[in-house]
C-alpha cells in the first residue's frame, strides 16, 4: 500500500510519525509538506514591493520546511519502506487531497490539531477536510499512539463491511491486532401501531438479523487471518461506539465514511464525523 505522511511541524506531525512503526511495510512512503505562503495584506503596497516581501517569505518558508523534511525522514522507523519527499505550495487540505489522488495513495496519516468540534464542524481544519474530501482511506491521530493491539470496526451495513474487508486483505498493520466488529441498531418504533409484545419480537429479530451480519464479517476476517470478536447491540450509534471503545480499551478506532458529501457533511456532519470529535485513540475511516 502507497502511504502520504501529511507534516506541518506540529506535535501531531510527529505523533503521525511514530505511528508509522505500527503500519506494514509501505510499497511508496511519500512525506509531504505544504507551504501556505501568506499574501502582504497591504493594500497601499507597490506590487514591486508586495512581490519582494512574498518571495522573501516563501524562500523561508521553504528552507524551514526543507530542514523540517529532513528531521522528519531522520526519526522515521525501521523497514517503513522506500521515502519520497515533496514540498508544494497552497491551501493544505486541497494539495493533500490533490496529491493522494494523482499518487493513488492508499492511506493519508495527518495529525488533528482541532479547532473544538463547534468551528471544525463549521469552519474546517485540514484534518477535516482531508476527512470529508479524500477518496483515500485517512488515519486521524489525535495524540500519542501507545500500542495499536486493539481495533475497533463499527459497520453500518453491507456496503461498509465491503470496504473494510477490502481495506483489512492488504494487511496494513505491522503485527497481529485483534477485530472487534460493532453493528449498532438505532433504537426506533414502527411507524404503525403495535402492542409491546409485536414491538420486542420485531426488536428480537433485527437483532438476529445483525448478530448474524457481523458474525459472517468476523468469519470473513477470521480467514484473513484476524483475531476477531463479534458485537451486535442496540442504541445510539455514536455513544455505543464510544462506549465499545472505552470497554475494550481500542487502540484504533475504523469506520467507513457514509452519506452526506460536500458542504452539507461538512456541516451536519456523519457518525464517523461525531466519533472523531469524541474518540480519545486515531480514527482510520475508509471510503
Amino acid at each position: 500500500m502507497k502511504l502520504l505522511l501529511a507534516i506541518d511541524g506540529s506535535d501531531q506531525s510527529y505523533e503521525a510519525v511514530r505511528a508509522l512503526k505500527y503500519l506494514a511495510r509501505a510499497e511508496e512512503l511519500h512525506i509531504l509538506h505544504i507551504l501556505d505562503v501568506p499574501s502582504p495584506a497591504y493594500p497601499m503596497m507597490v506590487p514591486e514591493v508586495a512581490q519582494e516581501l512574498y518571495t522573501t517569505i516563501e524562500r523561508t518558508m521553504r528552507e524551514d520546511g526543507a530542514r523540517l523534511l529532513d528531521r522528519i525522514v531522520s526519526l522515521l522507523p525501521m523497514d517503513c519502506g522506500p521515502v519520497t519527499k515533496h514540498m508544494e505550495i497552497g491551501s493544505p487540505a486541497d494539495r493533500i487531497v490533490e496529491y493522494a489522488e494523482q499518487h493513488q495513495i492508499g492511506l493519508i496519516l495527518v495529525g488533528a490539531r482541532g479547532l473544538g468540534p463547534i468551528k471544525e464542524r463549521l469552519l474546517g481544519s485540514v484534518s477535516h477536510r482531508v476527512l470529508t474530501f479524500s477518496k483515500s482511506a485517512v488515519l486521524i491521530l489525535p495524540n500519542f499512539v501507545k500500542s495499536l493491539k486493539q481495533v475497533l470496526l463499527p459497520l453500518q451495513g453491507s456496503q461498509d463491511a465491503e470496504r473494510a474487508l477490502l481495506f483489512l486483505r492488504q494487511h496494513p498493520f505491522r503485527e497481529a491486532v485483534t477485530i472487534t466488529a460493532l453493528t449498532v441498531l438505532p433504537q426506533t418504533r414502527p411507524p404503525w401501531p403495535v402492542d409491546a409484545v409485536a414491538e420486542r419480537e420485531m426488536e428480537s429479530q433485527a437483532l438476529r438479523s445483525a448478530e448474524a451480519f457481523i458474525n459472517s464479517v468476523t468469519a470473513d476476517l477470521k480467514q484473513m487471518g484476524y483475531n476477531t470478536h463479534a458485537k451486535s447491540t442496540l442504541g445510539v450509534p455514536v455513544e455505543a461506539i464510544l462506549q465499545e471503545a472505552k470497554a475494550i480499551s481500542a487502540d484504533l478506532l475504523m469506520m467507513g465514511s457514509r452519506g452526506r458529501h460536500g458542504l452539507s457533511r461538512m456541516v451536519l456532519g456523519s457518525v464517523a464525523h461525531a466519533v472523531l470529535h469524541h474518540a480519545q485513540c486515531p480514527l482510520l475511516v475508509f471510503h
